[in-house]
């Protein structure tokens, strides 16, 4: 197999793999917090909301320390040693403790009838572990270096140590220049929309669904409309990533206008949600919620906002992934790893928070979150071209 084949079969690999673990995983979390209320009448106590928090807590630590564990192991078994936490975690639910679930969250981040919820998680189980699996069908790419006959043992020896040697440092110094970049202007104000997409994450991802589900004027369907909705979501979201991901390599007008479309579309989304779902649906018993909405709750409304919810969220990561890539094109990692790490903590915050707070307040927070993290976007934007052009003080970071 040629080199260029070799990369695109891992890619497909990677792809599928990637596909078959998050679907899991993500089905998991849209409706984790609606099984786990659910289970709640029983020995069980939990909370969906507190675990997706540990999960992201977690994560946004780890975002630090990730590059030193994947020098030392390699990303293979990285990549295999992850998929089988997240494998463990939908496991879990299958039949649940509250030691058991919490513990699974923590390993992460480095609504039916008894026999019908087994099934379901059996099955989101053996699929994400179909895609751990499949890492192992990486292919390793060829060395550009072939050793000579002439050259001994030794010196094979002595060129693997100082490879170790020579990761460890990269992973050492983008450990450090992930700490430098923090506290640069750029990332700074780049950090206000990273937060604001955080929040959002926890919004469609978990606390959405929920909300759905807790709404008794939906009738008999109000369960199987969180499925409905993550469809939904992710339609938005294949949409707007296909759209303004192909758009960002010929767009004159540059990034605000996707991002400002990404905030007209949140806060429309906001707006029709605030007015179709009663403010106590985050936090509602496991009977649901008969409170009324200031209109009449509609299934249609409330998928529509699904979607509205994924397109939004694709305007912001295409073009904050664009902005970072063409910031730090010599050396993103660190940039990203500084994302990944704001992002997940905010998200975590959020988890926290949606068990306590009602609907009206958490779409406060991301409203006001969403104001000045566009502004902060702008600000960036504006001053790309010309922070690249003088070199940027990342440079000399």
């Amino acid at each position: 197999m040629s080199p260029e084949s070799k990369k695109l079969f891992n890619i497909v690999i990677l792809g599928v793999a990637f596909m078959f673990i998050f679907t899991a995983f993500q089905t998991c979390g849209n409706v984790a917090q609606t099984v786990i209320r659910s289970l709640n009448s029983t020995d069980f106590h939990g909370s969906g909301y507190t675990s997706m928090a540990i999960i992201y807590g977690v994560f946004s630590a780890s975002n630090l320390i990730t590059p030193s564990v994947v020098a030392i192991v390699g990303p293979q078994l990285s990549m295999f040693a992850s998929g089988l936490f997240y494998s463990m975690y939908i496991a879990v639910f299958i039949q649940p403790f509250p030691w058991s679930f919490y513990t699974a969250s923590v390993f992460i981040g480095i609504a039916a009838a008894e026999s019908d919820r087994r099934t379901v998680f059996i099955a989101l189980t053996v699929i994400s572990l179909v895609g751990t699996v499949l890492f192992f069908l990486i292919r390793k790419p060829d060395s550009e270096n072939v050793l000579g006959e002439d050259e001994s043992s030794d010196d094979q020896d002595m060129e693997i140590n100082e490879s170790a040697q020579n990761n460890m440092t990269k992973a050492v110094d983008a450990f450090k220049k992930s700490l430098r970049l923090c506290v640069t202007k750029e990332m700074l104000l780049l950090s206000i929309t990273t937060a604001y997409t955080g929040l959002e994450l926890t919004f469609f991802s978990g606390v959405y669904g929920t909300c759905i589900g807790a709404v008794n004027r939906f009738g008999t369907e109000e369960k199987s409309l969180i499925g409905l909705s993550g469809i939904f979501i992710g339609i938005g979201e294949i949409l707007g990533g296909s759209l303004f991901g192909l758009l960002s390599k010929n767009n004159r007008f540059g990034r605000n206008p996707v991002v400002l479309l990404g905030t007209l579309v949140h806060f429309v989304a906001f707006y029709l949600i605030f007015l179709n779902m009663p403010g106590d649906a985050p936090i509602a018993p496991v009977e649901g919620t008969n409170s009324n909405a200031y209109i009449r709750s509609s299934k249609e409304v409330a998928i529509l906002c699904s979607f509205l919810l994924g397109l939004g969220d694709s305007c912001f990561n295409t073009q904050l992934l664009s902005i970072l890539g063409f910031l730090y094109s010599e050396d993103s990692a660190p940039a990203f790893a500084v994302f990944k790490f704001v992002q997940s903590i905010c998200a975590a915050v959020a988890f926290f928070y949606s068990n306590y707070l009602l609907l009206h307040w958490q779409l406060l927070v991301m409203v006001v979150f969403g104001f000045f993290g566009t502004i902060s976007f702008f600000t960036v934007e504006w001053d790309a071209a010309a922070i690249v052009a003088r070199g940027s003080d990342y440079r000399s970071i």
